[in-house]
């Protein structure tokens, strides 16, 4: 799977020079905080992004496994068939196909293990990209809140970035 990127340099460039525009008139305070906190949207949006593609990689290295478990399990189902075979016409003893029968159920158990965590893998992948989603909004209003100077979309970026950061804890548990 491809790795989220998170298409903030530009923005981050742009709320740079506002800040600078903003110190330059003397007008810190408000301008530092939208820019301090759009920095660290942004962090949050790169770490949500590199676990998202993590845990992407490893659902599908899980699913590999499993797939390869079952295949193997297919392999002992068909030599536990020409062993049944063999065992009709009196060539071959019961016991070997009983033991490849038994094979099959603890392969069966691994393939469904690896299924599991690759179930799980994938849920958190869905979880940390909605995450890169929020946090990715939030960094775009928050751009847009400095170059209007509108502190009520500051406001609706925090509030976005919380949503994110939500989604983010969930995509770690």
């Amino acid at each position: 799977m491809e790795e989220i990127e998170v298409p903030t340099e530009h923005l981050h460039e742009t709320i740079e020079e506002k800040v600078e525009d903003a110190i330059k008139k003397n007008e810190k305070g408000w301008s530092m905080y939208v820019a301090i906190s759009t920095a660290l949207i942004a962090v949050f949006a790169a770490i949500s992004a590199l676990l998202a593609g993590y845990h992407s990689d490893e659902a599908v290295i899980e699913q590999i496994k499993a797939s390869d478990q079952w295949s193997y399990y297919q392999a002992k189902g068909i030599k536990a068939e020409i062993m049944a075979l063999g065992v009709a016409e009196g060539k071959a003893d019961q016991s070997k196909v009983d033991k490849y029968k038994t094979e099959q159920a603890d392969i069966s158990a691994i393939a469904k293990e690896h299924e599991q965590e690759s179930a799980l893998h994938s849920q958190k992948h869905k979880q940390l990209s909605r995450a890169v989603t929020f946090f990715q909004i939030a960094i775009a209003i928050s751009a847009i809140a400095i170059l209007t100077r509108r502190k009520r979309l500051w406001y609706v970026s925090l509030l976005l970035a919380s949503g994110g950061i939500v989604f983010f804890i969930t995509g770690l548990l």
